[in-house]
């Protein structure tokens, strides 16, 4: 059986990105299920889609663990899970306390990892699956204020290139996807701000902030067959930022 006709799990499933690839999975038909903490969230998406999801808290090794290996065995296969988790801390080193520190660490690198340590005790039986993560631009380039999340990104990055390296001769792909900032939930205390909107779209070289939409095209491509060569890569979506000097105005 492909990746294709297995499972496939969304860690954070009620965030923008999160639900934006599961609408797009479930109009291809795909067999997808997921896990978020928010309740009310839960309850709409599961009436939207009429797809399994369960609250778990994918910073507790224990629950995602739990839920990971269920799905596996209940299903007959764990086709890919998408680990669509995390946080947005904009704060220069200086004023980022201890607490703060570790509560990024937490949300991002560590839920990350927890869901990894899942994946591939199920996967590696099956010898084949695939899963995707969640870096920020960030991790690319030096961009002000963003000192602990990108480190907590980049240890994702780092983590996606070693599993993709320990897994391979399992049949299972592990890669990562770079987004700037996107037009989701979870950015509203920035993007809410009219002016803060225009400075981030003047930052991006297209003139314009990524939507849940456009990062889960790359997610769906990913996690597919079509993407079935390849592993241990990050893939930037980010306007540019990262790279682009864009040209002055005339």
């Amino acid at each position: 059986m492909s990746e294709n006709e297995k499972i496939i799990v969304i860690g954070g499933i009620t965030g923008g990105i999160g639900a934006s690839l599961a609408r797009k999975l479930c109009a291809e038909g795909r067999s997808v299920c997921g896990f978020a903490r928010d309740s009310e969230r839960i309850e709409a998406l599961k009436e939207e889609l009429a797809i399994p999801i369960d609250t778990v808290d994918a910073t507790n090794p224990d629950e995602i663990g739990d839920y990971l290996g269920s799905v596996g065995n209940s299903s007959g296969g764990l086709g890919a899970y998408v680990h669509a988790i995390g946080s947005i801390f904009l704060k220069p080193a200086h004023l980022t306390s201890p607490d703060d520190w570790h509560s990024v660490i937490r949300a991002n690198l560590d839920s990350a990892f927890f869901a990894l340590r899942a994946c591939t005790k199920v996967m590696q039986k099956q010898r084949h699956g695939s899963c995707l993560f969640f870096s920020t631009a960030a991790a690319q380039i030096g961009i002000a204020n963003h000192e602990a999340i990108a480190a907590a990104k980049g240890g994702i990055e780092a983590m996606v290139r070693s599993a993709a390296a320990s897994y391979s001769s399992k049949g299972l792909r592990f890669n990562a996807i770079a987004p700037s900032l996107t037009d989701t939930p979870m950015a509203q205390p920035v993007i809410g701000s009219e002016q803060a909107l225009e400075i981030s779209k003047r930052m991006h070289p297209l003139g314009d902030i990524g939507n849940a939409d456009d990062v889960a095209s790359l997610a769906a491509w990913l996690i597919s067959d079509q993407a079935r060569f390849v592993t241990g890569q990050t893939y930037v979506i980010d306007g540019g930022i990262s790279t682009v000097v864009p040209k002055p105005k005339a």
